[in-house]
């Protein structure tokens, strides 16, 4: 049997499959289900996901193509751990592409983009202590003042250091105190956006990405990653 698209419907619910389990083990690297260093067994991971080991397989694969799995000696396919280095040029280079985003977006952005963002922010304001809804409302600005930027080169960029920060866990919006100061700089974004001031809207982000980036260093050294590639004396 073969779909309106001329590919097996059988070939088709294989890649809905594989798509399902990729998107599951993305999240559980984001949560902290799957840590740095963990061990990604394919046996394991197929009977928790109720699904056969082909899958599996197939989103290691590309997760590996992503920078997110490393192949260890011994051990296989692990969650790659990221050293301070590696954490800190990641928050750097977000910082300059978001930071560029918003200069751009100030010249680009529609007034139903401006809008969105606010009612984004709005919604965040009122969903403090939410975390899983922090973070998809928190996502959801991002990606929307990125696209806005209307540059997609910009935004094959950030995607890709976004993928990569994945590997850091839970969101710092996770933090009581982060929330309501995202919730803050984004608005302070926001004005700069509606004013068309792209240097200011710069500046804001800027501010707002070093702020994520202490936050995610204090998670860092809150929960005891302070091994030889978390240098105490750097955090």
């Amino acid at each position: 049997m073969r779909s309106v698209d001329g590919g097996s419907a059988s070939g088709t619910g294989a890649a809905s499959q594989g798509e399902s389990v990729y998107a599951r083990m993305l999240d559980d690297i984001r949560s902290g289900v799957l840590a740095p260093g963990a061990r990604l067994l394919e046996t394991e991971i197929a009977q928790r996901l109720e699904v056969s080991r082909t899958p599996v397989r197939e989103a290691i694969r590309r997760l590996e193509a992503d920078g997110l799995v490393s192949h260890m000696p011994r051990a296989g396919a692990t969650v790659r751990r990221l050293a301070y280095s590696e954490i800190m040029e990641l928050y750097e280079m977000r910082t300059v592409l978001e930071g560029t985003a918003a200069r751009l977006a100030a010249r680009s952005a529609s007034g139903v983009e401006l809008d969105e963002l606010q009612s984004l922010n709005d919604e965040m304001a009122g969903a403090e202590g939410d975390g899983a809804q922090l973070f998809a409302l928190n996502q959801l600005f991002h990606r929307t003042l990125i696209d806005a930027a209307r540059n997609r080169f910009l935004v094959k960029s950030v995607n890709a250091v976004h993928t990569t920060l994945l590997i850091l866990g839970p969101s710092t919006l996770g933090r009581p105190d982060r929330a309501p100061a995202a919730v803050t700089e984004h608005q302070a974004v926001l004005d700069a956006l509606r004013s068309r001031d792209g240097d200011a809207a710069e500046g804001a982000m800027r501010h707002h990405m070093e702020a994520a980036q202490r936050t995610r260093l204090r998670m860092l050294r809150d929960i005891g990653i302070l091994d030889d590639s978390y240098p105490e004396d750097a955090l």
